[in-house]
């Protein structure tokens, strides 16, 4: 199984971005993807998830700021992340769950600063 996460970078606050992440080895439309962020010093938080039926689940910290959605063709999740602020500053993972199996994808640094 391998996930292979994109999209992070500097942005202003106010600022959008837009992250993407790619399965393979699994059958993506029946795995539960999500994003979870670690921010320097603190512990790794759920920041968004998906079900196979589209349900989502959100962080408080984001709701409404951000938008989790998949293209399970494309085998694809994304996290569309809009109004950043400088807290938003974490490095952000892609995490599938699948066949009870959490597999984790490789972090991408979203900054949020001016």
């Amino acid at each position: 199984v391998q996930l292979q996460a994109s999209g992070g970078g500097l942005v202003q606050p106010g600022g959008s971005l837009r992250l993407s992440c790619t399965a393979s080895g699994i059958v993506f439309s029946i795995a539960t993807p999500g994003w979870y962020r670690q921010a320097p010093g603190k512990q790794r938080e759920m920041v968004a998830s998906i079900a196979t039926g589209g349900g989502t689940t959100y962080a408080d910290s984001v709701k409404g700021r951000f938008t989790i959605s998949r293209d399970n063709a494309k085998r694809t999740v994304y996290l569309q992340m809009n109004s950043l602020k400088p807290e938003d500053t974490a490095v952000y993972y892609c995490i599938v769950n699948w066949r009870s199996r959490d597999y984790w994808g490789q972090g991408t640094q979203v900054t949020v600063s001016s």
